[in-house]
């Protein structure tokens, strides 16, 4: 088993990628597709995402996943549909149950008993590290695809079909994203009397381990028998830890934001 993505500058592309992943043969539950709600090409789309507009809810999201629905050329397909309020990004619509699971919308989103199955089946296949990179690929106004393939095969199929849609490279998104931290993350560090330009690449992992969904919220010490499993022990250094710190303090910041 293998999981890929893709992640695209339009809807449009990323529909495309749904099709031809099922001309290609992949069934609609090896199939995810997760996009940002917003001003959709068939006219506009709101959501409510405050407690007080409860009332409201069931139109608007109704109206979201027709809109969507319609924009995606018949529900892409037969893939099912939910809506997600992803902390730090906002309203999603996830069809299929992979693109559900993607970011950790199972038992809520689709139903305890096929959340549970999706844990179970492929839980340990999502690529959990990557998913800051998909959360700020669609608060930039991106789409993802997502596929759970069988084999080798099928894998570098998925991929061909990904990439000829026009799916953009992840270590390129993960570089962009980098790239407009970097001159804060510098300007903090030295401002405290560190080399920044030598300690960059530690730093950087510790602020990227900070934002893996089973350590957000969570203060290095409650962490580190979890990091000292995934990292070398050379790789826990002071520079890796403030990074840690920095990347919790940036990620406590992106829910602050979106509540307010």
């Amino acid at each position: 088993m293998e999981i890929v993505t893709g992640v695209f500058d339009s809807d449009r592309q990323a529909v495309n990628a749904v099709v031809q992943l099922r001309n290609a043969g992949l069934t609609e539950q090896q199939i995810g597709y997760v996009t940002p709600v917003r001003r959709s090409e068939t006219g506009t789309t709101r959501i409510p995402v405050t407690d007080t507009e409860d009332s409201g809810m069931g139109k608007a999201m109704g109206a979201a996943v027709g809109g969507a629905m319609g924009a995606a050329g018949g529900a892409t397909l037969g893939l099912a549909a939910a809506m997600l309020v992803v902390p730090g990004v906002g309203p999603v619509l996830a069809f299929g149950l992979l693109g559900a699971a993607l970011l950790g919308g199972t038992g809520a989103a689709v139903g305890a008993q096929v959340g549970d199955a999706i844990e179970e089946g492929l839980g340990e296949g999502v690529p959990h590290e990557d998913v800051y990179i998909y959360e700020d690929a669609l608060k930039h106004g991106r789409s993802v695809v997502v596929a759970h393939t069988d084999d080798a095969s099928q894998a570098s199929k998925t991929r061909e079909v990904m990439n000829t849609a026009g799916s953009t490279d992840i270590d390129e998104l993960r570089e962009n994203w980098w790239r407009e931290l970097r001159d804060q993350e510098w300007t903090h560090y030295q401002a405290n009397g560190r080399d920044f330009e030598s300690d960059e690449l530690s730093y950087r992992k510790g602020f990227e381990a900070a934002l893996h969904p089973g350590r957000r919220g969570k203060s290095y010490s409650e962490v580190e028998k979890d990091l000292r499993a995934t990292f070398r022990d050379s790789d826990l250094d002071s520079a890796f830890r403030r990074g840690y710190e920095r990347g919790s303090a940036h990620h406590a910041n992106l829910m602050e934001t979106r509540r307010g």
